[in-house]
C-alpha cells in the first residue's frame, strides 16, 4: 500500500512538471505576442513551489520506507533515480522560468530532458509548439519577438496620429456648433422682437381703420343735412 501511494504521489508530481511546461510555453507565447502573461506568472509561481514541495515530500518518504527496509534496495535505486530526474527537471523549470526570454539556450526542448543529457534533446510535454516557432533557438525567437515589437509600435504610432486629428477635429466642431448656436439664439430674439413689432403694428392698423369708418359715417350725415337745409329754403321762397 505505501508503495502504491509513493507511486501515485511521484506520478501526480510528473503531471504537475508537465503542467508547468505547458504553462511556461504558454508564458513565453504571450511575451512574444504581446500579450500580458502576469496572471499566468502568478499561477507558475504557485505550481512551482507545489513541485519543490511534492519533490521534497518524496524524497523523505522514500528516505524512511529505505531505511525501515519496506522495499528492496534495487527498488529504492530506482525510485531514487526517478526523484533526481523529478529534481532535476524542477530546477530547469525553475530556471526557464526566471530566464529572459530571449536568452540564449541550445533548445527550448531541453527543459524537460533527463539529467543524464545524452540523446537528441526532444520534449515529448511540448508537443502542441507551433510550426512558426518550432526548431528556433531563443535568439532567434528575440528577433522576432523584436520584430513584431517593432510592427506594434509602428501601428500604435499610425494609431495615435489619427486619434490626436479625430481629436482636432473634434474640438474643431465643437467650437463651430457653439458659434452656430449663439448665432441662433440671436437670430431667435431678433425673431421675438420682430413679432412683437408686427403685433404693435396691427394693432395700430386695426385703431386706424375704426378711426377711419366713424369719421366716413359723420362726413356723410353733415352732407345730407346740408342738401335738406338748401330744398328747404328753396321751398321757402317759391311760397312767397
Amino acid at each position: 500500500m505505501s508503495q502504491d501511494l509513493w507511486l501515485q504521489n511521484y506520478d501526480a508530481a510528473c503531471r504537475l512538471a508537465q503542467e508547468i511546461a505547458e504553462n511556461i510555453h504558454e508564458r513565453n507565447r504571450q511575451l512574444r505576442t504581446g500579450g500580458n502573461p502576469a496572471k499566468l506568472n502568478m499561477t507558475l509561481r504557485a505550481s512551482l513551489q507545489r513541485l519543490k514541495q511534492n519533490i521534497a515530500q518524496l524524497k523523505e518518504t522514500l528516505t524512511r520506507a529505505s531505511a525501515q527496509r519496506r522495499i528492496m534496495q534495487a527498488e529504492a535505486d530506482r525510485r531514487q533515480n526517478l526523484v533526481d530526474d523529478l529534481a532535476t527537471r524542477e530546477t530547469r523549470l525553475n530556471a526557464s522560468f526566471k530566464a529572459d526570454i530571449s536568452e540564449a539556450e541550445p533548445s527550448r526542448s531541453s527543459l524537460m530532458t533527463g539529467g543524464n543529457g545524452s540523446g537528441p534533446a526532444v520534449n515529448p510535454w511540448l508537443v502542441n509548439e507551433s510550426e512558426e516557432t518550432r526548431g528556433l533557438s531563443f535568439g532567434e525567437i528575440k528577433h522576432q519577438q523584436q520584430h513584431i515589437i517593432e510592427v506594434q509600435d509602428a501601428g500604435l504610432d499610425a494609431l495615435a496620429v489619427v486619434i490626436s486629428r479625430q481629436k482636432q477635429m473634434g474640438q474643431e466642431i465643437g467650437n463651430e456648433l457653439e458659434e452656430q448656436n449663439e448665432i441662433i439664439d440671436d437670430l431667435a430674439q431678433l425673431v421675438d422682437k420682430t413679432d412683437s413689432r408686427i403685433k404693435n403694428e396691427t394693432h395700430r392698423v386695426k385703431l386706424l381703420d375704426t378711426k377711419s369708418a366713424s369719421c366716413g359715417e359723420f362726413s356723410a350725415s353733415s352732407t345730407a343735412c346740408k342738401w335738406q337745409s338748401q330744398i328747404c329754403s328753396l321751398w321757402s321762397v317759391s311760397v312767397l
